[in-house]
């Protein structure tokens, strides 16, 4: 199996992805934030530590050195929570961090950098917006993905070197970060209750995150002409907040009615937000196996057993 390096594994999806590399038998190392590595209390014995600043090229380059991996995958972001704010830090993450990345991935020979893109390079769509699309990024940290993306494409066909980047939908399931919709309605719904809701003809394509990891590892294996191709992970379909918390009343058994507006409403939030993933099913063979009704049974399932759960509760 070859041998992994994940960015970002102490994240949400990094960290289940680090689970699905482990359990497939990789050596799995790993770049952490170590205020975040609760996610991976229970598998520390079985991964390969490493600390650097994705800023410090330098540092970057040591790591991926030590680590001699086959794979990257990089999944280390900065911007996509309302609580990342800090402009630069935006930039230098989810830029200079990704050239810096390219750069020491390269020269250390790596077979294939998988890059995280996001749904948000579109901009706001009407529309499931297909892969060849101009980006229409309206927020910094869309530019700073979309930019990240165009470098990983321009740098694959100018080197012959494989670095596809995945842009990721609305990735819901086990270590999700609890400040998020959908962990908050399981937590909720687990007592028979309803969190507080913005409006519920808000949408989102929702992607179960084991899906999402079977898509890094489907890109890791392809080969194709397109050393540099971007494929949309998400289901396709197109749910509502009231949607959703429709499916959960009935799942958990909910008598409370919606009080919708009493969250406040984003300026990312959108009534039109769905993928297109007609591309990724036909050249890596990948679709969302997982609905949303057992996406959510299987997060509740994890949230009663895990010893993390005082995280979601409190």
């Amino acid at each position: 199996m070859p041998r992994a390096l994940v960015t970002g594994a102490a994240g949400f999806v990094g960290a289940c992805l680090v689970r699905r590399l482990l359990q497939e038998g990789h050596e799995v190392h790993v770049l952490l934030r170590p205020e975040q590595e609760w996610r991976l209390v229970e598998v520390q014995e079985d991964i390969v530590r490493h600390q650097a600043d994705l800023e410090d090229q330098q540092q970057v380059a040591r790591c991926v050195r030590l680590a001699r991996p086959q794979w990257i995958f990089h999944l280390a972001t900065y911007g996509a929570y309302s609580q990342q704010v800090d402009r630069e830090r935006i930039y230098r993450t989810n830029v200079l961090g990704v050239v810096n990345l390219v750069t020491a991935a390269r020269s250390a020979g790596v077979e294939v950098m998988v890059n995280t893109g996001s749904s948000s390079e579109y901009g706001f769509k009407d529309h499931a917006p297909a892969e060849g699309e101009v980006p229409e990024p309206n927020s910094d940290y869309a530019v700073s993905k979309t930019s990240a993306t165009m470098f990983c494409q321009h740098t694959a066909r100018k080197e012959g070197w494989r670095i596809p980047t995945l842009r990721l939908y609305s990735v819901y399931g086990p270590y999700e970060e609890p400040t998020r919709f959908i962990p908050r309605l399981v937590v909720a719904g687990l007592k028979g209750q309803l969190p507080p809701l913005v409006d519920g003809s808000v949408a989102r394509d929702f992607v179960f995150v084991e899906d999402v990891c079977d898509a890094y590892v489907a890109a890791a294996r392809a080969g194709g002409e397109d050393l540099g191709p971007v494929f949309n992970v998400g289901s396709g379909q197109q749910t509502t907040i009231a949607e959703a918390v429709s499916v959960a009343r009935d799942l958990f058994k909910i008598a409370e009615e919606p009080k919708w507006d009493s969250f406040a409403k984003r300026s990312w939030d959108t009534s039109t937000w769905i993928s297109d993933p007609t591309r990724i099913g036909k050249a890596l063979g990948w679709r969302a196996k997982v609905g949303l009704r057992e996406g959510l049974h299987r997060t509740a399932d994890w949230l009663r057993r895990t010893p993390c759960r005082g995280r979601y509760e409190n």
